[in-house]
């Protein structure tokens, strides 16, 4: 029958036996304990390491100097440069600065205003070659171009390597620090690199302002052409057409309108003087048929020779009237007066009508003037409706002018202005200059201690790693359940010095306890309690197979159970030498021929526990194993003992383990603390699978507590004091 391969069941754990996951922080602190000399030897080289590394290394000074880079600078006039105001305000402008701080165009600056490449105290300070050719910085050497220009990207390349650049948090101050082996080196360089890096910022700004005025006159001369040729065209189309502007008019955004022509403005006048000759020409009218309708009208009325007449008529018919209050009409002075009033009307008469013949020809007068003055107007109006519509391709033309002219003013403007837009105050300020340090920044002893403190540490830990990968023995109980997919029935201890077959004899140990524990869980792997005949065996020789199946079957023989111990190691037995009993006759007798097993039996100083030996070593042992006598041997023994314990070879490499195992009930897999790999044991124990045999659980030997990191015995721990034989359980 084939044994269950899945979790254990929770009546199973025992001592030894982990109800839950080991918590990760005593897990790594078990492998710690394990590799503790191997993690401290690490530690110890690499700080000597460190320590030697630091007495040998050379010291480097380094000298610090601080500028502020303020975001926008100071203009001395009222003109704008060429970026915009806000420029100044984008996040991206102090990471550009730091950048240009860190340029290798400014490295170059540097070393050629120190001639570096010929300085022999600099060269030296890095480690350049320099060979024996050059003196002093300003001798003169026989490199040959090349080489001198290999050097100079080397001096470079070494002056970017020892410059820092670091921005203060919070604030517009950056610290510019340089390193090297010469104090006086590092001071003098921290400050040419920043008064490189002011000259390079104005050279960059004066060389931005060179360019746009080369621009700017090749658009000068361009739109200077341009604008000429639209005014000479609005010119000669003006002078086409008979347009003469009198007065014009520009609006604020600078284009140009015609307020008024000579026809416009002759126009506005004619129209004044038309306006004038018909209401003179309505008045004349007026009078003229007023005095055709009552003979008399305001003229005449104002006349002073009518009215003199009027007056001396009056005069005479008063007379008239006087006279005849005493004589006739006959009266010959009545009769010259009668004549005379009679010629005074006469005379009134011809002056009313000469006066109204003079008011027809002022209307008369006014009516031609009115006249002649709406043909002028119409002309006028005429011309200037062909000079209106001639205005549309006139403003065409105009504000072509303006937009040349605005353009051509502009740039003429921004011309003018880039030329002074370069005076301002440089936006990077020294705040405090490098000087010379008096003490190296490197090697820090310390610093390097904890450096290498921490690389040891970290090697430590990489080694222990590949340790632990390729060690892949059980460490821990809970793991066959994880790894090998079988029960755990129990954990036993290591004894140290002690044989263990001797110290399980002491039901008071706690060894006994251990495989007490086994045996307890062993009872509940089939529905019968313990099996009744089952074999012990592991992967590997030496793990503990042998003490195993000795400890159950005394365990079982202590409850009263008659047991026979059986040893079927055929080819390495160990039983015998360990209980001390004869070996000469067992089971290869049996297996070869030989009926009576019972006579080959030996009784045990223990009470119902039996010995049969393996007996002599048999040339083939799997030829004997796989007869059929093993079964007819077990079926034959159950009917004189309760149980039969066999202690069958170990798997690998031997078929006779699963050969005993075919046989029996079922097997106990003895796993040695971490010895035996993982993958080894998953083979044996899938060879037993695929042998269709049953493993009723395994039980890990040799258990060393202070090694994994938890104590023997995970749930519960038994001490004894022997002093005065009593006990106690914690």
């Amino acid at each position: 029958m084939i044994g269950t391969r899945g979790a254990a069941n929770p009546m199973q754990a025992g001592v030894g036996t982990a109800s839950t996951a080991m918590p990760l922080v005593l897990h790594y602190w078990g492998i710690a304990r394990r590799h503790m000399w191997l993690i401290l030897g690490f530690v110890a080289a690499a700080l000597v390491l460190g320590a030697i590394v630091t007495l040998l290394t050379t010291p480097q000074y380094t000298a610090q100097a601080r500028i502020e880079i303020q975001r926008q600078q100071a203009n001395v006039t009222n003109v704008e440069g060429l970026e915009p105001e806000q420029t100044g305000q984008n996040l991206e402008f102090y990471q550009t600065q730091y950048s240009l701080l860190k340029a290798r165009s400014l490295a170059d600056r540097v070393s050629r205003n120190l001639r570096l490449a010929r300085d022999v105290e600099f060269l030296d300070a890095h480690g350049i070659d320099h060979g024996s050719s050059l003196l002093s910085p300003n001798s003169k050497s026989n490199l040959n171009p090349s080489e001198l220009r290999a050097r100079e990207v080397a001096v470079v390349n070494a002056l970017l390597e020892a410059i820092e650049i670091t921005p203060v948090r919070g604030s517009a101050l950056v610290d510019v620090s340089y390193t090297s082996a010469s104090p006086s080196i590092s001071a003098k360089i921290s400050n040419v690199w920043i008064d490189e890096f002011v000259r390079q910022n104005i050279d960059r700004r004066f060389a931005s302002t060179s360019d746009a005025r080369q621009f700017l006159e090749t658009r000068l001369a361009d739109l200077r052409d341009r604008l000429e040729k639209s005014e000479r065209d609005l010119v000669n189309y003006a002078e086409a057409q008979g347009i003469v502007r009198l007065a014009e008019t520009q609006s604020s955004d600078g284009r140009t309108s015609t307020a008024q022509t000579l026809v416009g403005s002759n126009l506005d006048s004619l129209n004044r003087e038309l306006v004038a000759a018909t209401a003179q020409r309505v008045a004349a009218e007026g009078h003229r048929d007023a005095a055709r309708l009552s003979r008399s009208n305001s003229d005449t009325i104002s006349n002073s020779a009518v009215n003199q007449l009027r007056q001396r008529r009056a005069e005479m018919s008063a007379e008239y009237a006087q006279m005849m209050e005493q004589f006739e009409p006959a009266y010959p002075p009545a009769r010259a007066l009668q004549q005379q009033i009679a010629a005074l009307d006469r005379s009134i008469i011809e002056e009313e009508r000469r006066v109204l013949d003079a008011g027809s020809a002022a209307y008369d007068a006014a009516l031609y003037r009115e006249n002649m003055l709406k043909s002028k107007v119409q002309e006028l109006l005429g011309k200037l409706d062909r000079q209106n519509r001639a205005t549309i391709q006139y403003n065409i033309y105009q504000r072509e002018v303006d937009t040349n002219r605005e353009l051509y003013n502009g740039l003429l403007q921004r011309y003018k202005e880039i030329g002074v837009a370069g005076v301002g105050v440089n936006n990077v300020a020294v705040v405090d200059a490098a000087t010379i340090p008096s003490v190296p920044s490197s090697p820090n002893l310390m610093i390097n201690l904890a450096i290498a403190l921490i690389i040891g540490l970290a090697s430590a830990i990489a080694a222990v790693l590949v340790l632990e990968n390729l060690d892949e023995g059980i460490r821990q109980p809970q793991q066959v359940v994880e790894k090998l997919g079988v029960p755990l029935l129990g954990t036993t201890p290591h004894i140290e010095g002690e044989e263990p077959r001797e110290v399980v004899r002491d039901p008071k140990s706690i060894i006994s306890e251990a495989y007490m524990t086994v045996r307890t869980n062993l009872s509940f792997a089939t529905d019968h309690g313990v099996p009744r005949a089952f074999s012990v065996t592991s992967s590997a020789p030496a793990e503990g197979k042998s003490t195993t199946s000795f400890a159950l079957a005394l365990m079982l023989s202590r409850v009263g159970k008659k047991v026979l111990l059986v040893d079927i190691d055929l080819r390495l037995p160990a039983l015998a030498k360990a209980l001390r009993l004869s070996n000469e006759h067992g089971m290869s007798n049996y297996l070869s021929g030989s009926d009576n097993w019972r006579a080959m039996v030996q009784a045990t100083d223990l009470p119902n526990l039996s010995f049969l030996g393996s007996g002599p070593v048999p040339p083939s042992a799997p030829e004997l194993l796989s007869s059929g006598r093993l079964s007819a041997f077990i079926e034959d023994a159950l009917q004189h003992y309760d149980h039969v314990v066999f202690d069958s070879a170990p798997m690998l490499g031997l078929s006779d383990a699963a050969l005993v195992g075919r046989a029996v009930e079922g097997v106990v897999f003895a796993i040695e603390y971490n010895r035996v790999p993982i993958r080894s044991l998953t083979s044996s124990l899938e060879w037993l699978h695929d042998a269709q045999i049953r493993v009723f659980g395994a039980v890990v030997t040799k258990y060393k507590s202070e090694k994994s990191g938890y104590g023997y015995g995970y749930d519960y721990v038994y001490q004894y004091e022997y002093g005065n034989g009593s006990s106690r359980e914690s």
